[in-house]
């Protein structure tokens, strides 16, 4: 028995590394020469979105949380980069604060951005605050054992409530957001050889984000995870505390979204409330659930399919494609659970059963059927 699972997990890791390879060559070396600075570029936006989707698979398909409120830690991440790159491009310019604040008739930097001026305290801020608010709010409501449709409307909720809180903030760019950006860490984001610096940033960030989920979802934890999401009160009454699971997962898909909201701002080259709102954290969850929630490349495939179809319909159908996304979204939830990552297993398995053929009749069975049956030998009682 140990050498079959020896074997099998060999035979596993070796199907995974394969699989990276050829997603490394695609992404790397195919997609460079085939597209265009403008389809790289909006390429590189869809990996940001598959970044939160990996992430929402986690939190979602293995942990079963229905997560609508990622674009709050997508939108942390995202104005922390935006602030540091506007005060960065205002640095390099002799300003003491960005241009839109002179022209909203701010003279002073207010104080909650100074911090961000620099950058290793940017990056920090990006990594720890999305995992902490995360951290904070999981808390309060696994502790409290909130689940189900009650943490799918608290999320949602908390997602609209920043937006709206975003949208008001005048020192903070207001409903039309932070845009603009000359530079990226030194590099001027007019230079198309730094434009696809960003993308092979974003495609390894992609790569390491979906190889750090593999090995959770293949270790105790992730089996862990799967048992709380199917028999929580089972794994409650074997001495674990369910609510310390599912906060780590919650605190892991904010993590990503953090990293994906700040690789977002410099490629997109702009971040407002409507990035971040209720809109965006549905279609994050829409396009995970076409995708298949419960696999590992189902949420990568689906956030990207959505994201180019959105981008390819809505220019042709702009009022039809919000009908479009959810319909697909109602068809994947009824019909599809396993969204589009079961399809070919289930077609599989329906032509399985249909195209079945029995046993081949040997003559071997033809005699054992026409042998008599033995009755048992009566003992006569003496």
């Amino acid at each position: 028995m140990t050498t079959l699972v020896e074997r099998w997990r060999a035979h596993s890791t070796l199907t995974a590394v394969g699989g990276f390879g050829i997603a490394a060559i695609l992404l790397f070396a195919v997609a460079p020469a085939a597209l265009s600075d403008f389809r790289l570029n909006l390429l590189a936006k869809f990996l940001c979105f598959a970044i939160v989707a990996v992430g929402i698979g986690l939190a979602w398909g293995r942990g079963g949380m229905l997560t609508l409120g990622q674009g709050v830690f997508f939108g942390i991440g995202a104005y922390i980069m935006a602030m540091h790159l506007q005060m960065a491009d205002a640095s390099r310019l002799g300003n003491d604060v960005p241009e839109f604040m002179e022209i909203s008739g701010i003279r002073e930097l207010p104080s909650f951005w100074r911090p961000f001026a620099s950058g290793p305290v940017a990056l920090i801020g990006i990594l720890v605050l999305p995992a902490l608010v995360a951290a904070v709010l999981g808390y309060g409501v696994f502790k409290r054992r909130v689940k189900g449709a009650y943490f799918a409307i608290l999320s949602q909720a908390l997602a609209a409530a920043l937006a709206i809180m975003l949208t008001g903030q005048q020192a903070i760019g207001g409903f039309t957001g932070l845009s603009d950006f000359r530079a990226f860490f030194g590099f001027k984001l007019s230079d198309p050889a730094n434009r696809k610096m960003l993308f092979f940033i974003a495609a390894g960030t992609l790569l390491v984000v979906v190889a750090l989920v593999r090995q959770l979802m293949r270790s105790r934890y992730g089996e862990l995870l799967v048992a709380v999401r199917d028999q929580e009160e089972r794994v409650r009454f074997l001495g674990y505390d369910p609510a310390n699971v599912k906060i780590v997962a919650y605190v892991v898909a904010a993590f990503f979204a953090g990293i994906a909201g700040a690789l977002f701002t410099p490629i997109v080259g702009i971040i407002s409330p409507a990035d971040i709102g209720v809109v965006p954290s549905i279609a994050f969850l829409v396009g995970v659930a076409i995708g298949g929630r419960n696999t590992l490349l189902g949420p990568v495939l689906g956030a990207i399919g959505v994201a180019w179809a959105q981008t390819a319909f809505s220019e042709e159908f702009p009022s039809g494609w919000t009908y479009l996304q959810g319909v697909l979204f109602i068809v994947v939830i009824g019909f599809i659970p396993a969204g589009l990552a079961g399809v070919w297993p289930m077609l599989k398995g329906l032509l399985d059963s249909r195209f079945r053929h029995p046993a081949p009749i040997t003559p071997a069975a033809i005699a054992l059927e026409s042998q008599p049956e033995i009755e048992p030998e009566k003992v006569e009682s003496r």
